[in-house]
């Protein structure tokens, strides 16, 4: 195990050193190889076995406590060790959205003894959570929420579905946002609340998506008791807290690639290409297309490290998130077009074994997915052109009207 007490004497330099001789050591056992033919059950198991080491050597949750399995680092640490991590492509996808968002908010908001029991087996990877935001009739605008929580003695019976909902299937437990009060405006009406995803009346259906992939699901909630100690924030406090967890969702994005091919990665491909007899990396084109990504990556990347820099000082994420989960989810689709392209008829064919991070057709496929998760670019814009630039907001007429009175 490493001794992350350590790290206030090491150098960033010596840090990315052990770090990758440790990501070194655990390719053979977890990286795309090992993982190929691999049911996702399969792939689950290898999963939770990767996450338990990477909690034992400090690597997991880097920013948190090493009493609950995190690393007790720094915010930097955690970017670096994020990029050498995406380099191997471990399984790392069923619990990004436990790590990235529920846990943080949970730590939060719920009491300490709930967050000290429930975070560290979540940490390790014994447990999974998922994010319960979005309705069929509630997506981009999550103040539309139709899943309802009535009082009942000491908690609350929940009812409505939910949809687009990551590794519900898998996961034990999950953050949910749902309606209390439905007299009041929208954005009023709205509670916060963890819940035990094996309590009776909740079902889940998996969704099948374009390529084959079941990662996202439907969760039906039928007179669903949650106790109200179960409640994170105040009643009627719900959207603030979502809109949180969705600035953290956003800031969580750790790789530049935004879960596609790195940009050294298309700059093989464009050498190993070729365009009227030359290499593709040599064309005017490609060459403008490739620098135009690092320039805009580089300003990214100082976006990101100021955000969480303020976030590791205790401050509240910022809307600055949204400039950088929308450009880098629009440079990967661009990016894909442009590689595919290059590839010529064989981008036309999909590997079956395939995953976005390291294929580029597999990344194509994938990309719309990443532009509607965590705010639609339409979304971002108006959060970017309202809170960074201090434009006027759109006209809502519903703003101020009961939702109950809403047509």
């Amino acid at each position: 195990m490493n001794d992350m007490s350590t790290q206030a004497n090491e150098s960033l330099g010596d840090y990315v050193a052990r770090a990758r001789a440790w990501l070194d050591a655990m390719e053979p056992r977890f990286g795309h190889e090992a993982r190929k033919g691999l049911t996702v059950d399969q792939d689950l198991a290898l999963a939770r076995e990767y996450q338990r080491l990477k909690s034992e050597a400090g690597y997991a949750c880097i920013t948190l406590p090493r009493a609950l399995g995190g690393g007790g680092g720094s915010e930097i640490q955690k970017i670096l060790f994020g990029q050498e991590e995406f380099k191997h492509d471990f399984p790392t996808t069923y619990f990004t959205v436990s790590q990235g968002m529920p846990i943080p908010m949970l730590l939060r908001y719920a009491d300490k003894e709930i967050g000290q029991r429930l975070a560290p087996p979540a940490i390790r990877g014994e447990t999974i959570w998922c994010q319960l935001f979005s309705e069929p009739s509630a997506g981009s605008d999550l103040a539309a929420v139709r899943t309802r929580a009535t009082r009942d003695g000491d908690g609350w019976r929940i009812d409505g579905q939910k949809l687009w909902t990551t590794w519900a299937q898998y996961a034990d437990y999950a953050i949910a946002v749902v309606r209390t009060d439905p007299t009041v405006p929208k954005h009023a009406g709205l509670t916060f609340f963890w819940l035990d995803m094996k309590s009776p009346g909740i079902t889940v259906k998996p969704v099948r998506k374009l390529a084959g992939e079941s990662e996202i699901n439907e969760v039906f909630f039928d007179n669903v008791y949650v106790p109200d100690s179960q409640r994170m924030g105040d009643v009627g406090a719900g959207f603030r807290v979502a809109i949180e967890t969705l600035m953290i969702e956003r800031y969580s994005v750790a790789d530049d690639a935004c879960g596609g091919p790195t940009l050294n990665e298309f700059a093989k491909l464009a050498a190993n290409s070729r365009i009227n007899g030359r290499a593709a990396i040599d064309d005017g084109q490609v060459r403008r297309a490739l620098a135009e990504a690092i320039v805009e990556r580089q300003g990214l990347r100082s976006i990101h490290r100021r955000a969480l820099s303020a976030i590791a000082e205790g401050k509240e994420p910022g809307p600055e998130g949204s400039i950088r989960k929308l450009r880098l989810a629009r440079r990967r689709q661009a990016m894909g077009e442009l590689a595919m392209d290059l590839m010529g008829a064989e981008g036309m064919l999909l590997e079956p074994e395939g995953t976005s991070t390291l294929d580029h057709v597999w990344s194509w496929m994938d990309v719309p997915g990443a532009r509607i998760a965590g705010g639609t670019d339409e979304i971002l814009r108006n959060t970017i052109a309202e809170k960074v630039l201090g434009l006027p907001q759109d006209y809502r007429p519903d703003k101020k009207v009961p939702f109950n009175q809403i047509g």
